[in-house]
């Protein structure tokens, strides 16, 4: 199986991380589920994904109540394999795991997911359990020096020792029976532990042995620009940034990390800004809150994401959603950029603007998405040069969130953007 055909556009859904951490249950999921069938499948939103630690029992409440430990109660098969806590995934009792709930998730026409610790489970390691489809145990492939320092649930594996691959093998043929469809795997893309690389690689090699079409995820960033080519051939997605939050210097740096990465963004092969803190989100982390960014800010988060064609993934708890969080997540003619639209490359930047440009790939539209960085409202000039049109005359200007219509003459147009907004504008010729 071809990877690249697994997304051929970059994947848009909800990821249960932000409102909820280590918290969430079945319940929390289906509604989320139902929300998105009812009021965003049809825009594209499709992945429901299940965050971390949902295999452990003391992860069902707020993180302060909770650290990650070690050797805690997990829920785990005779093989090594993590499987759902049934107390929060009642329907994964007795071996079932998450197929009952992925049956749930596709029967509304969406597509479900999970997140998943790079290695093998502690526990199982010092229990020497064993492994599906070898005579080797769990201790015999676990590196009990590659230990990852924000959740110790997991060994590295020594890429190299016989029942490495096969337990990535097992674990991937687990989670397609399951029909997991998306599989977001943690502490891998940053490269810091020696065998992380060679992990991508027996995860890549064991979803194309499970005969099933699972996008893969890499997860935190910052990724490494100089093994692209790396997480090209291996991945979906990457994540280029820590985890993103909603505050104004973390969506300012993402202009410089898009632009370090625009040129590797191509079909199947998505850098990932990380999900959007859109809504309500916080509630897991004991300081449930309404987004801190100001609505331009929102604008320009997603403007950003949708030209430099990043995957989308939603924060919010979407039951919760209001009616411009709404708009915001809908508005078709700017989530075309996703699907058709290529190049995108920023024509240039300084402390207090940003200037992006992409083509349509099924007319001659072209897309420009001009960013105010300051804390005042601002007024950005369009020249015909540096965007690289001989001239403005002729073209039309549709901003996309607003609607506004300019007509573009001689060899620049000015526009006003409020402080840390965006505007998007398709540009057209009136012939």
């Amino acid at each position: 199986m071809d990877k690249n055909k697994f997304a051929p556009t970059p994947p848009m859904g909800w990821n249960s991380y932000d409102y909820y951490d280590t918290t969430v249950n079945e319940d929390q999921i289906k509604a989320n589920a139902d929300y998105m069938a009812a009021h965003l499948k049809e825009f594209g939103w499709e992945y429901v994904v299940v965050d971390i630690q949902w295999y452990a029992y003391g992860a069902g409440t707020q993180r302060d109540k909770y650290q990650y430990i070690p050797f805690g109660r997990v829920e785990l098969d005779e093989y090594s394999r993590l499987l759902p806590c049934p107390e929060r995934f009642p329907s994964s009792a007795n071996g079932k795991g998450f197929k009952p709930l992925a049956d749930y998730v596709h029967n509304l026409g969406l597509k479900f997911g999970i997140h998943i610790m790079r290695g093998i489970p502690r526990i199982a390691a010092h229990n020497h359990m064993k492994i599906y489809g070898t005579d080797r145990t769990a201790n015999e492939i676990a590196d009990p020096s590659s230990i990852c320092f924000w959740n110790p649930d997991m060994y590295g594996l020594f890429p190299d020792r016989e029942g490495a691959q096969e337990y990535y093998n097992s674990i991937f043929s687990l989670y397609a029976d399951w029909g997991v469809d998306f599989v977001k795997c943690d502490d891998i893309c940053r490269h810091d532990m020696p065998s992380a690389e060679r992990e991508i690689e027996m995860i890549h090699k064991a979803i194309q042995n499970c005969g099933r079409p699972i996008v893969l995820s890499l997860s935190p960033g910052p990724a490494l620009i100089d093994k692209a080519w790396h997480y090209k051939k291996y991945a979906n997605m990457w994540r280029i940034t820590d985890d993103f939050w909603d505050e104004w210097p973390h969506l300012l740096n993402m202009f410089e990390r898009c632009e370090l990465w625009q040129e590797h963004v191509s079909e199947g092969c998505y850098p990932d800004c990380d999900m959007m803190p859109l809504g309500y989100i916080g509630k897991g982390f004991g300081n449930e809150r309404y987004t801190r960014f100001t609505k331009e800010e929102q604008i320009t988060m997603m403007t950003l994401w949708c030209i430099f064609r990043s995957p989308l993934m939603i924060g919010a708890e979407l039951t919760k959603l209001d009616d411009w969080t709404i708009r915001l997540l809908t508005n078709k003619k700017v989530l075309w950029l996703l699907g058709h639209s290529s190049g995108a490359r920023q024509v240039m930047r300084d402390e207090k603007q940003a200037i992006w440009l992409s083509k349509d790939t099924q007319n001659d539209t072209i897309y420009l998405a001009l960013f105010n960085l300051c804390e005042k409202e601002r007024e950005i000039c369009i020249n015909a040069r540096e965007t690289g049109f001989e001239s403005l005359e002729g073209l039309y200007f549709e901003e996309l969130w607003s609607g506004e219509k300019l007509a573009g003459h001689g060899e620049s147009l000015q526009t006003i953007v409020l402080p840390h907004g965006a505007k998007l504008f398709s540009v057209k010729s009136k012939k």
